[in-house]
């Protein structure tokens, strides 16, 4: 009873991190047009495991014990799965499905094109269409901004597509002028950009070079969203793009604190180099960035929190998630106790209608005419 209590407590939340798995290549087959089935076939892609290698399916984190799936079936790829574990077990109102699959980092442009409108297309007829609890990322090929695009435009007129997905290490840091058509478009188009930790592997995952272990990879994570959301400040996107929302997702969050300081310390000394920068750099986080909570990196999750809202000055920074099925927390405690009740409604729902509007505008009221 009291682990049910304790769910509970998400009752109507808005989980913003959930990850469907592409079963194999044959799932996406009838999304592919005739050319790219066959080239499946003559290239034998149907025998690469397209799982990000960010994310090893048999590290521990790759998945809680008990979301694991019968048979060695990839975690993730069940969608009765996840109504049982996490739709239904917390009473979500909404989950945010984030696809990480190896379609955005084909080195062919047109191979990576093809493998996004699929995934996309399954995902809104093996997910979306099967719960409309169900939200969705664009996949999209972002080492072509062109095709990019192109699949955002596609992809339009479904409001249960939210949030255009990127991987936090891709080709080129996220502020680059190259990549505005991307921004541009969301932002007229109501979409957030979601930054999703993880690498395309084209450069080294740390600023000295390849690491040798897992655990290396994983931790420097968070360096890299560092970088990026410079990058974004410096080089204009939120001048440029004022209504534009960005979600850290699983970027971990105590850096936070230490990266804001520093960023406004150095900013006030050089900011002549950036005269389009015209607010302080944690003032621009706080307009535009937003963080999911798992992982919480925190000794004390909820005095880290805390401090967190304190350093930043704002309780609207943080989304709710389970992060399922990587393995973040056990049992119910997607959110530690010891939270105000206000700031754990915000964490739950309020801050997630603030950052995806079509989110928010699917769930208000008919218009009485």
């Amino acid at each position: 009873m009291a682990g049910a209590a304790n769910a509970a407590r998400y009752a109507g939340a808005i989980d913003c991190d959930i990850h469907p798995a592409v079963p194999s290549m044959a799932a996406l087959l009838p999304y592919l047009d005739d050319y790219w089935r066959e080239m499946v076939k003559v290239r034998a892609l149907d025998r690469l495991n397209l799982t990000p290698t960010s994310y090893p399916q048999n590290t521990p984190l790759a998945c809680r014990p008990d979301w694991m799936l019968d048979g060695g079936a990839k975690p993730g790829s069940s969608l009765p799965a996840l109504q049982r574990d996490v739709l239904d077990h917390f009473q979500l109102g909404h989950g945010v499905l984030n696809c990480l699959y190896g379609a955005q980092f084909f080195h062919s442009e047109d191979m990576a094109a093809a493998f996004c409108r699929a995934t996309n297309d399954w995902l809104r007829d093996e997910w979306l269409s099967r719960d409309s609890r169900l939200r969705a990322s664009i996949v999209v090929p972002t080492s072509s901004v062109e095709l990019a695009v192109a699949e955002i435009e596609r992809r339009a007129d479904d409001h249960r597509f939210i949030q255009v997905l990127m991987p936090v290490s891709g080709e080129v840091t996220l502020g680059r002028r190259q990549l505005w058509p991307i921004y541009r478009l969301a932002e007229k188009l109501g979409l957030a950009i979601g930054v999703h930790a993880g690498s395309a592997y084209r450069y080294a995952t740390t600023a000295v070079g390849w690491p040798s272990y897992y655990v290396e990879d994983y931790v420097a994570q968070s360096c890299a969203f560092e970088n990026q959301f410079v990058s974004m400040i410096a080089e204009g996107v939120f001048a440029e793009f004022p209504s534009l929302k960005v979600v850290a997702i699983e970027s971990g969050l105590s850096w936070l604190s230490g990266f804001i300081w520093r960023a406004d310390k150095t900013w006030k000394g050089v900011r002549a180099e950036v005269p389009w920068v015209t607010r302080a750099p944690s003032e621009i986080v706080r307009d535009h960035l937003r963080f999911t909570v798992q992982p919480i990196d925190a000794p004390d999750e909820a005095k880290g929190l805390l401090r967190l809202v304190d350093h930043l000055q704002s309780d609207e920074l943080f989304l709710s998630s389970t992060d399922y099925p990587h393995w973040q927390f056990d049992g119910d405690d997607a959110l530690r106790d010891g939270l105000p009740d206000s700031f754990v409604r915000n964490i739950l729902s309020a801050n997630a209608l603030a950052t995806y509007p079509r989110l928010a505008k699917s769930l208000q009221p008919l218009e009485v005419v």
